[in-house]
């Protein structure tokens, strides 16, 4: 069958790009420089200050890079199609785009849960953290998500790769991924429905659980600490991850977990775009804003750039 489909299938339009399609360039090479500085500043930062290099911000660190390897994943093509007539995608060029896209997907999703456990750790088994979470168990852990989420991504993409396309190949969507795929394959689709459900409960929800139970004990030890303000500075911790972790478990949700016949392709497109492309570009953006240990290296930073700058003056 796969064979039979690279043979009947060279290419897929994209049929998801309005007709403004400069304007559309320019906003997503805004979205994707910006999600390059952001993601870049805070690996930068996490590696400049030695008050940084904590497991805490060495997971940020591998948060960042994920979210630089996501956002190359759609948006080069995206900008690339956005200047051509007729948006297009090679077959090949769609399948690694999915094993990519769902890799760090799932990577991502395993690695939230991770650094939830690790505030676990902080807060509620302080004199054990450097025991619970030392260097080796970091390692262990990071590489523990990459092959949970190169497994999940690799079942998808070979999925993928069994689906029939009679016809027209028409994409309504401005990159490639499993649900618009799912609408337009003239094949049996429901063991790739099968395995975005499963995936969901697994990749997904089990970590989100995960997630919630966690920050439950947390809150728990948070409330019987005896001064506001040991409790302010344990929350504070916290907060700018349970920003990312309700945004991008969120919009995973709401990408994957439905059947082919879900939303309306302008749904879907924007819902995708949000998921895949806006939240790598939000996420240093809220770790820059609601974390004091990360705006203190900051302006560590570009004080000494600063002065620098005036001493050669």
């Amino acid at each position: 069958m796969a064979e039979e489909n690279q043979t009947r299938v060279a290419e897929f339009l994209l049929l998801g790009f309005p007709r403004a399609q400069p304007f559309l360039f320019l906003i997503f090479l805004a979205i994707y420089l910006a999600t390059l500085l952001g993601n870049s500043a805070i690996l930068a930062l996490i590696s400049l200050d030695p008050r940084l290099h904590s497991p805490m911000y060495f997971f940020l660190s591998h948060l960042s890079c994920l979210d630089i390897c996501y956002s190359s994943v759609t948006v080069p093509k995206i900008l690339a199609n956005a200047l051509r007539r007729q948006a297009t995608i090679s077959y090949h060029g769609c399948l690694a785009q999915i094993f990519f896209l769902i890799w760090c997907a799932g990577t991502e999703c395993a690695l939230l849960a991770v650094m939830a456990y690790d505030r676990y750790a902080a807060i509620c088994r302080p004199l054990h953290y450097a025991q619970v979470m030392s260097w080796g168990v970091c390692t262990v852990a990071t590489t523990g998500c990459c092959l949970w989420g190169m497994l999940n991504s690799a079942v998808h993409t070979f999925l993928t790769s069994r689906l029939s396309f009679c016809g027209a190949a028409q994409l309504q969507h401005i990159f490639c991924d499993v649900p618009p795929l799912l609408k337009i394959a003239c094949s049996n689709t429901h063991p790739s429905e099968a395995a975005l459900h499963a995936a969901s409960v697994f990749v997904g929800i089990s970590p989100f659980l995960f997630v919630v139970v966690s920050y439950l004990r947390i809150l728990a030890t948070v409330l019987a600490m005896p001064t506001a303000v040991s409790r302010r500075k344990a929350f504070s911790t916290c907060t700018a991850h349970l920003l990312v972790v309700a945004l991008y478990y969120g919009m995973a949700n709401l990408n994957y977990d439905r059947p082919s016949s879900g939303y309306s392709p302008e749904v879907d497109t924007l819902v995708s775009a949000l998921y895949c492309v806006v939240i790598p570009m939000l996420n240093p953006l809220i770790y820059s804003l609601r974390n004091q240990e990360v705006q203190g290296a900051l302006r560590k930073v570009l004080q000494g750039a600063w002065g620098s700058l005036g001493s050669d003056a």
